[in-house]
């Protein structure tokens, strides 16, 4: 017991290190990503806190496994380095008994993993969609350029020849106000101020000297100019304020879905599935009978009754009912690929988290083979797994995409492989100092079965 204790010790530190440093690279990725979109629309500190929380959920599922291969690395090729591993061998402790406290452990780990798959992980990438839609909706904070028009507020130009830097004053202000058709407004002045109300939903905008000139379509002829010394003019900004959508704004996709939601989900497909198949062959078979009949609504009693005619009438038939068995083949197929794009993710919320559990079988052997603890190497080893558990799952998801592979092989082919390259590698480093006691294995044979040579040999071999 004391045993397991240390081992798994030996393992918490760099497990909760490499966690840190994995989830900070994948984070830093996401905001690299998302940077395009987040700056310069004024959004505030709570909204920026809430996106990174919600996009965390993701980015643990995927560093908590990798995590466990690191810290593995790290901890048995530490044993290994101090040559703890051989006294503990010397002990008569095989590696399997070793590692059966990291993997119980990591069971343990794989079990966490799959409730945060169903119960958190789902609701945290609906709200991320949802907030990070939001933030794309929203307009980047308004801006006015010397000698340029700006055309942020719907329905507005707005120019002026000179600002001051670090001030809201305006000079040589122009408006042209277009939003109803019907008539065409311009406003000028010499000077100004500008400015959000506070909720951002409406422009404020405080002119000095200047004049309105206003054409109306429907009165030919009219033209209207007002003159002012003070005037304050409020224009509807829309999309600059960041306004959060309802949690049921939008429509959960298959990563915003718990397993057994999807599964409720393929179970209706699969039954549409079935009835389109059937209207497919019932079509087909009802409009081959049909071409061929000889009754009144066949063809041979259409008109006109010449050879061409019903010749034409038949092909014109056939390509009718071509197009038709067409267009209900593609909602097959359609419903298919669905069907397949959940099923992809239903396996996906079980194989990721499996992973805990192949990356101990694969970084015990490998760290007693490197015989190195330190963070650079393990690192090192782990970034090259990593490449192919998840080219394996690109791929995997591909070929699932177009039918060439099943769903449930798409997502465990990365686990297969890799879980029976830990196995072959564990039996590897086991067998080369394991101890066969020969004696308690002669028991259970008769003596009649084996001769004196092969005893004669065994014995040599045990010496």
């Amino acid at each position: 017991m004391k045993l397991a204790w240390y081992i798994l010790k030996r393992h918490i530190g760099p497990f909760i290190f490499s966690n840190i440093v994995i989830t900070f690279i994948f984070l830093l990725q996401f905001l690299m990503q998302s940077m395009d979109q987040i700056v310069g629309k004024g959004l505030s500190l709570t909204v920026i806190t809430q996106l990174i929380v919600f996009n965390l959920a993701w980015i643990v599922v995927l560093a908590v496994p990798m995590s466990v291969l690191v810290a593995v690395l790290m901890a048995f090729g530490g044993l290994s380095a101090s040559n703890e591993v051989t006294a503990i061998k010397g002990s008569g402790i095989s590696l399997v008994r070793m590692m059966l406290p990291v993997l119980i452990a990591s069971v343990g780990v794989f079990y966490l993993l799959v409730l945060f798959d169903n119960d958190v992980l789902p609701n945290a990438n609906h709200e991320a969609k949802t907030i990070m839609i939001d933030i794309r909706r929203k307009k980047p904070t308004f801006t006015i350029e010397p000698g340029q028009f700006s055309q942020e507020i719907d329905g507005h130009a707005i120019l002026v020849r000179k600002t001051v830097p670090n001030s809201t004053e305006l000079y040589g202000v122009t408006i042209f106000d277009f939003s109803d058709p019907q008539k065409f407004t311009t406003i000028t002045a010499e000077r100004g101020k500008v400015g959000f109300s506070p909720d951002l939903k409406h422009l404020i905008m405080v002119l000095y000297d200047g004049e309105v000139d206003e054409y109306n379509n429907n009165q030919v002829g009219i033209y209207q100019r007002v003159r002012f010394k003070h005037q304050q003019i409020v224009l509807r900004a829309e999309g600059f304020a960041y306004e959060q959508s309802s949690e049921n704004a939008f429509q959960r996709g298959d990563r915003e879905l718990s397993a057994d939601s999807m599964e409720s989900i393929v179970a209706g497909m699969v039954k549409q599935r079935n009835i389109l198949t059937g209207q497919v062959n019932n079509y087909v078979q009802s409009n081959f009978r049909s071409l061929l009949s000889p009754s009144p609504d066949g063809i041979h009693a259409a008109r006109p009754r010449t050879r061409e005619g019903i010749f034409e009438l038949a092909e014109s038939r056939i390509k009718s009912a071509g197009n038709i068995a067409r267009s209900l083949y593609s909602s097959v197929n359609t419903t298919q690929a669905e069907i397949y794009a959940y099923e992809v993710e239903i396996q996906k919320k079980y194989s990721i988290p499996f992973a805990a559990i192949v990356f101990v079988f694969l970084g015990a052997p490998l760290g007693m083979m490197s015989r190195r603890g330190n963070f650079g190497v393990s690192a090192g080893l782990s970034l090259l797994f990593f490449l192919v558990y998840w080219a394996f799952l690109i791929a995997g998801e591909k070929l699932a995409d177009r039918e060439m592979l099943s769903p449930f092989m798409a997502m465990w082919l990365a686990n297969i492989v890799l879980g029976g390259m830990g196995v072959a590698m564990t039996y590897k480093v086991s067998k080369e100092s394991m101890i066969i006691n020969w004696d308690r294995f002669m028991r259970f044979i008769p003596k009649r079965w084996v001769s004196d040579e092969t005893l004669s040999e065994i014995s040599r071999l045990e010496r």
